[in-house]
């Protein structure tokens, strides 16, 4: 054999064994803006060094092992790029509607930086959060609550878009449509916020809408009908603006309690996203109209209310062939006895490893990988994440999953 074709063989050989060596698992963090919970940091207002910030979390997520950053960019009706439709968040520059000094594009720059690691760029916005603290918040001039006043309901201590209105739908879809076109993003992310959590003894406001819209209907399958004709009209606009533009959504942990629904889980959930939240993930799911989704299982195993265990298995067999990530809480490390546990994360990495239908996990937040809270960051690059892993493949939408 002459050398040039022993070289090539070698190659062969190296590609293949990398090949096998690598595991097709998605592994993310989420990175939240709002509040300034990961990025940038309170006081932080300065181009240069929320580069050298976002930059350091990069590499640091880089080395351990992960494949996607999951990043806020509209954390409350503003905006964390150049915005025709809402003003720069207070979260970026201190008070809202103040561009970033010296200017650049927070949004552009993030992409290009995690692209340049090789890894995806996941677009996190919140569907109907307006006003993050009434009477705290900085509200810009040019902010849609001050346009349009009447699209918007007070619930506690946080303004919201009504979920009812149709010109609200409207709105939103144009928001996340000027993303989409814009920039290259690997996905659009909703959280879990889609009509807000409950507050005891306090009723959503949403009453004049529901006299005008409700069709005779009851209020629950009024509001539910409401957030499904959101998430189809943003499935169909997100494809036809960009075919290669995932769209994800990361539910509260519990679909459904089994008491009130066979097909719900066994667990004892409080709140639950089909009869409080309103969000029929479900439906979605089996529907196509969303390509991932990511349920926030922060609890432990052998939990009261929603055990660990019992909701991994459940949402391994509700994924309707579109792919499941599970948000891990990394943040409550060392919070208390239970969480002190330094085997308690490895456990759950390892249990939905052998979860079939489950594709990977999203670790909240940024700033807990960062303070490698139980030593569980060096755990993942030393051991869970040793392994190489790529994002796995959504065949539906196009024959690699790849732009």
């Amino acid at each position: 054999m002459n050398k040039f074709l022993f070289l090539i063989l070698l190659m062969l050989l190296h590609f293949e064994f990398s090949f096998s060596q690598t595991r097709y698992e998605f592994r993310a963090v989420w990175i939240a803006t709002v509040d300034n919970i990961d990025w940038p940091s309170k006081g932080n207002y300065g181009t240069d060094s929320q580069k050298v910030e976002f930059i350091k979390m990069l590499d640091t997520f880089k080395s351990i092992g992960i494949n996607a950053v999951i990043a806020q960019i509209r954390p409350a009706a503003d905006a964390f790029y150049p915005s025709q439709y809402e003003p720069w968040s207070e979260w970026l520059t201190g008070k809202q509607g103040q561009q970033p000094f010296p200017y650049f594009d927070p949004l552009q720059f993030m992409i290009d930086e995690v692209h340049k690691r090789g890894m995806e760029f996941h677009a996190w916005c919140n569907p109907y959060r307006a006003v993050f603290k009434i009477g705290r918040s900085t509200i810009a001039g040019s902010h849609i609550t001050r346009i349009h006043p009447e699209w918007f309901l007070n619930y506690g201590d946080t303004k919201y878009f009504d979920p009812g209105n149709k010109e609200v739908q409207q709105y939103v879809t144009a928001v996340i449509t000027d993303i989409v076109q814009r920039y290259d993003i690997d996905a659009i992310h909703f959280d879990d916020y889609f009509y807000p959590y409950r507050i005891p003894g306090r009723e959503f406001p949403d009453e004049v809408s529901y006299k005008k819209y409700g069709n005779n209907m009851t209020k629950d399958d009024w509001r539910r009908s409401n957030v499904d004709s959101i998430i189809v009209m943003l499935s169909k606009t997100i494809k036809q603006q960009k075919r290669s533009c995932k769209f994800g959504i990361s539910p509260f942990g519990v679909w459904r309690n089994s008491t009130k629904d066979s097909s719900g889980s066994a667990t004892r959930a409080g709140q639950t996203n089909y009869d409080d939240l309103y969000a029929d993930v479900l439906l979605w799911l089996k529907n196509g109209w969303i390509d991932y989704v990511a349920p926030q299982l922060y609890w432990e195993f052998g939990q009261r209310a929603a055990p660990y265990e019992i909701l991994l298995d459940w949402w391994g067999k509700h994924t309707y062939g579109r792919q499941c990530y599970i948000g891990l809480g990394f943040y409550k490390g060392g919070s208390n006895a239970v969480w002190r546990d330094k085997t308690l994360l490895p456990r759950q990495i390892e249990a939905l490893r052998n979860t079939p239908n489950i594709q990977g996990m999203i670790f909240f937040s940024a700033k807990s990988v960062m303070n490698d809270l139980n030593g569980w960051s060096d755990s993942l690059r030393s051991n869970y994440f040793k392994i190489p892993g790529a994002v796995p493949l959504m065949p539906w939408i196009d024959s690699t999953g790849r732009k």
